[in-house]
């Protein structure tokens, strides 16, 4: 064959080409490539189509699908500018120990409905070794998604006593294993919320913890898109969803400090982004001050003596898991108040945890909280029996029902938080893991002042305008905030120079959920991180330009990798 005739077949082909309806399994480039396409066929059939009416296009696109092709046309239908109606967004809170999770949004945000602890179960292998780790050692690289136990499954396992070893995926600040996050992300989905992976139309906006590695973001997109069919997905960083449910105004600039069971994270927070360099962990948490206040409890003889009678003691062991228990009471009930720097220990040196039980003993404890009632009720008493009912009253005595035992507890009970601010106090605690390395063995206060100097110090005024403390621990309890930004004087300037001393910190503003939320109102602070993310994927999902999330015609084209330039965290 000679040239012009191999130029006149190549020619034809392309004539032939343009002719025919193009096979998507023959023509499958990016979207982009696909509307270039569309634009070139011109040829006289096309547009007579065009041209019809709509009965004889209907005809047409019945026999293209009877004969197994599809018209190109349909294939460059591009979903990265829909939007998604409110009432199937998700939202999926991820912190260290629990996931909480909602699905919708609506004019009043939500409260989660879920909310588990984020560890996962795994049988033991009866052959296995005891000795071979404890139950936190890292699990079989072979283990299946399905092999793992999570939330009422894996209560139930350990409720009837079967031999399950417990991993916590999360709890370094990090995923530690993609398959046992997977496993909780898929029991939130489709176990709690009743998805269908099928059938799945619901975006997720996922809030995780700070400073995970590109490629965690990555996996974690490939992990939502390929095994769980999300029709969109956004990564948030979880001090920003915390920092976005309380911001006002123009405040872009403060500083998290997430509370959690075992590990404080704090995080500077500088024009709206995460100052990543400045991040610092203090390893304690709620854990801690719950085994310092059963510790406490050990001095209190009227607890004791109703708890563990000397006619029929309790074993250390029992007696421990039974203080930990009041003091979890104590907590959730919320008995407990955050005194100010040297309050605590002022008021108890003043009145002595020796007379409060010698009250308790004497089983006066009774009238000293009726006398403060009546106190309150006859505001025409003597003057003579209200000093009396007032100094009654600075006991601060409260009764509670403790596994249908009364109980009365001491002010001993407002030293809660104290193991947050003085670390040494945890020493000899029974119950606390011991903190090592040493060198990060620091009071919450000198954590958040070092944290704040590591930022530019031209920010380090605004940061201090938003100290806000959220996590597990404010669940039920009040006042952390303005308790923290009392000790953390040290750091701001005593006596403000302000001509001479334009960036120095002057002051410090704490923050706190907006009583506007209503939902949140009554909950503390630590639902920070869940109201967040909802404002956040409200903004983003609603937004058809936008790029804060990755559609699935988006993943399909650019893979996973296309999570770090559409995310609200990534850009």
């Amino acid at each position: 064959m000679d040239t012009d005739t191999v130029i006149y077949s190549r020619n034809n082909l392309a004539r032939l080409r343009r002719r025919q309806t193009l096979s998507i399994s023959a023509f499958a480039p990016s979207p982009a490539s696909l509307v270039s396409a569309c634009k070139r066929i011109r040829t006289e059939e096309h547009f007579g189509a065009y041209r019809e009416g709509r009965a004889r296009r209907a005809r047409r696109d019945r026999e293209r699908r009877a004969s197994g092709r599809l018209f190109l046309v349909f294939a460059t239908t591009d979903m990265s500018n829909t939007s998604f109606r409110d009432s199937t967004v998700v939202i999926i809170e991820t912190s260290r120990t629990s996931i909480r999770a909602g699905i919708g949004l609506h004019d009043l945000l939500h409260l989660p409905t879920v909310d588990i602890p984020a560890r996962v179960g795994l049988r033991r292998n009866t052959s296995q070794n005891a000795e071979d780790g404890p139950s936190t050692s890292k699990a079989p690289s072979t283990t299946r998604v399905t092999e793992y136990l999570v939330g009422i499954h894996l209560d139930e396992a350990l409720a009837a006593g079967q031999d399950i070893a417990i991993y916590w995926p999360f709890a370094e600040g990090e995923v530690a294993d993609f398959v046992q996050a997977e496993a909780l992300w898929k029991h939130v989905l489709f176990h709690q919320l009743g998805l269908r992976r099928v059938q799945m139309e619901s975006p997720v906006m996922l809030s995780v913890p700070a400073g995970l590695s590109r490629d965690s973001y990555e996996r974690i997109s490939q992990v939502f898109f390929e095994r769980f069919n999300v029709a969109g997905f956004a990564i948030l960083d979880r001090p920003m969803a915390q920092f976005y449910a309380v911001l006002s105004g123009l405040q872009l600039s403060g500083v998290v400090v997430d509370i959690d069971l075992d590990h404080t994270d704090i995080t500077p927070i500088a024009d709206g982004f995460p100052v990543h360099t400045a991040r610092t962990v203090v390893p304690v948490g709620l854990h801690d001050c719950l085994a310092y206040l059963a510790h406490l409890f050990r001095a209190n003889t009227s607890v004791m003596s109703t708890l563990s009678p000397a006619s029929a003691p309790l074993s250390e062991d029992v007696l421990q898991e039974t203080l930990l228990a009041l003091a979890r009471h104590a907590w959730a009930n919320e008995l407990i108040k955050v005194l100010a720097e040297g309050e605590a220990a002022r008021d108890l040196e003043d009145e002595g945890v020796t007379d409060i039980a010698a009250i308790v003993v004497a089983g006066k404890e009774r009238a000293v909280i009726e006398s403060g009632m009546k106190r309150r009720q006859n505001a025409k008493a003597q003057p003579a029996e209200q000093a009396r009912a007032k100094e009654m009253e600075a006991l601060d005595l409260v009764t509670t029902d403790f596994r249908g035992t009364e109980l009365t507890l001491g002010k001993e009970r407002h030293r809660f938080c104290e193991p947050l601010f003085d670390l040494a106090l945890l020493d000899g605690v029974p119950g606390v893991t011991p903190k090592d390395p040493s060198d990060q063995r620091r009071p919450l206060q000198n954590a958040v002042g070092e944290a704040v100097a590591k930022t530019d110090v031209d920010q380090r005024n605004y940061i201090w305008q938003g100290l806000f403390v959220t996590g597990a621990i404010t669940d039920h309890i009040k006042g952390l905030g303005a308790a923290l930004s009392s000790r953390v004087s040290p750091y701001i300037l005593s006596a403000p120079d302000v001509p001479n001393n334009e960036v120095q910190p002057r002051g410090v503003k704490t923050l706190r959920v907006p009583d506007y939320f209503a939902e949140y109102r009554d909950k503390g602070d630590g639902l920070a991180g869940f109201l967040g993310t909802s404002i956040v994927a409200k903004l983003s999902f609603n937004d058809s330009g936008g790029k804060n999330y990755v559609s699935k015609v988006e993943y399909a084209s650019r893979g996973p990798r296309a999570v770090l330039g559409q995310s609200p965290s990534l850009l």
